[in-house]
């Protein structure tokens, strides 16, 4: 059991109202028993209305069609983090924690759902895994990551990619994740490589701002500091397989 730090909550002062949902999941991978969820060391009360928990034999998930540790996303598990993919193979149980949330201009319920994770740590917890991010770890991996003191950063909740583009010497750089703050992901086409470092930093930023509230309108334009202006564009949507989200998407200046 690890020594319980509080979770704190933090307030998105760049909030607006909006029909837009939140989403989290999570897989917890160990053998729980009927104990009681420590999770008020965390500063957590519990799951937040909207969010439930269920506990199932790990043979019944291997049979649904989403079961995240077989297929591409398994092998990739498998290759990426061997150990912690064998614990969670290994785990007689599975905890889903799952749900949706009106938007909210607060995070109180990431807070209160990630000190429930931690508590299942606690009391049989082996690995989790969140597939927004496409993240397996182990239980000291996770603690490490998420129970921070002061809190976690905002980077730490989301998944920030690099892939080639068809165009020589050009990238695309690309968030997962900014569901469980009930906003789109950001997408940057045409990074130059000599731009990738302040590409990702731009991208850390936009991701930042709206996890604290932000909204990007439709046709908005952004004055970067020694780039120039960028424009926003609205793309994807939940079956979108590179986002399983809408996204707002810029093209870096020529």
């Amino acid at each position: 059991m690890s020594d319980p730090i509080t979770i704190p909550a933090w307030q998105r002062p760049h909030w607006q109202a909006s029909d837009e949902e939140i989403l989290l999941q999570f897989y917890v991978f160990g053998q729980f028993g009927a104990a009681r969820v420590p999770s008020g060391g965390y500063g957590s009360p519990g799951l937040p209305p909207g969010i439930g928990a269920t506990c199932h034999p790990h043979g019944d998930l291997r049979t649904w069609q989403g079961y995240p540790l077989k297929g591409a996303m398994g092998r990739m598990f498998r290759a990426d983090a061997p150990e912690a993919w064998q614990r969670a193979f290994d785990a007689p149980e599975v905890m889903v924690v799952r749900g949706t949330l009106k938007d909210s201009p607060a995070t109180g319920y990431l807070r209160d759902t990630l000190g429930v994770l931690a508590g299942l740590l606690d009391i049989g917890g082996r690995a989790i895994l969140d597939p927004q991010i496409l993240s397996l770890l182990d239980a000291d991996g996770w603690r490490r990551r998420y129970l921070v003191p002061g809190g976690a950063p905002i980077r730490n909740h989301l998944l920030i990619l690099c892939d080639g583009e068809s165009a020589a010497g050009r990238s695309w750089i690309h968030t997962r994740g900014m569901r469980k703050f009930g906003r789109p992901d950001i997408s940057i086409h045409q990074v130059p490589d000599a731009a990738l470092g302040r590409a990702g930093l731009l991208c850390e930023r936009l991701v930042e701002l709206q996890a604290l509230g932000a909204h990007f309108a439709e046709g908005q334009a952004l004055d970067v500091e020694g780039l120039g202006g960028i424009v926003a564009r609205h793309r994807g949507g939940l079956d979108d397989p590179q986002f399983n989200n809408a996204c707002v998407e810029f093209h870096w200046p020529p």
